[in-house]
């Protein structure tokens, strides 16, 4: 475990370290020294970053630290808005495997019946097409936790696929993709980090598709990760 902080220390993300990557650092480090005290062995702790557990419990207190800031008091979301669940071209979004396998379980059952694309083409298959609320809510990734926006109209504009400001997600989702990030990073060469498509894993699930199928056909190229952190990395 002492090799893996080590490794977690010195790893070099691209763009080097902003503050979030140096405050990923330390949280991820704290995590793992947390899993030393408790003697969890190296192949459980790397079975855990693979799948996104540190990640999650990471940018989830994050999350939680920031309910009552603006972004979120000051939100014009509601049930039935659904703009955000619009997703952009056929990845629809960055998950982590822990992710998947959760989305895909709470999917599945579901298999069938009509989904969001019944509303619009481009709608998440998580969506009930007649409500346009989330019917897998408590299974919906960070991803879909983090967007906000002060702005129902500008929502609906970034739907349309024009230009907006105010919608968007919070800093904790940066969190999850740098901390993740430095995970894959420290294994490199010992186990690999996938990250997969939340449109492709939500589409496969209620099509019917197995899971190691649906998660096979959704897992990302390596570098979408770092494309993706990179893009929400806050200036410094």
């Amino acid at each position: 475990m002492s090799g893996l902080r080590r490794r977690v220390a010195s790893v070099r993300l691209r763009g080097g370290d902003g503050p979030q990557v140096a405050r990923a650092r330390r949280l991820l480090d704290l995590y793992l020294a947390e899993a030393e005290r408790h003697g969890v062995p190296f192949p459980e702790i790397a079975r855990q970053v693979r799948a996104g557990l540190p990640a999650l419990r990471i940018a989830g207190a994050e999350l939680q630290g920031q309910a009552d800031a603006p972004a979120f008091s000051e939100a014009a979301c509601a049930p039935g808005c659904a703009f955000c669940c619009i997703l952009a071209g056929e990845d629809g979004g960055v998950i982590l495997e822990a992710e998947a396998r959760q989305l895909h379980a709470a999917l599945a059952p579901l298999a069938g019946a009509p989904d969001g694309r019944a509303w619009s083409d481009r709608a998440c298959p998580a969506l009930d097409p007649a409500t346009r609320t989330c019917r897998v809510y408590e299974a919906r990734p960070m991803i879909c936790r983090t967007y906000v926006s002060p702005d129902a109209d500008a929502c609906a504009d970034v739907a349309r696929g024009l230009p907006a400001r105010g919608p968007g997600v919070v800093g904790a989702q940066g969190t999850l993709l740098a901390v993740q990030s430095l995970g894959r990073a420290a294994l490199e060469g010992a186990a690999q980090v996938p990250t997969y498509a939340l449109a492709r894993i939500a589409a496969a699930a209620v099509e019917g598709v197995a899971l190691d199928a649906a998660l096979g056909s959704a897992r990302h190229r390596p570098r979408v990760l770092e494309d993706e952190r990179t893009r929400l990395a806050p200036a410094d």
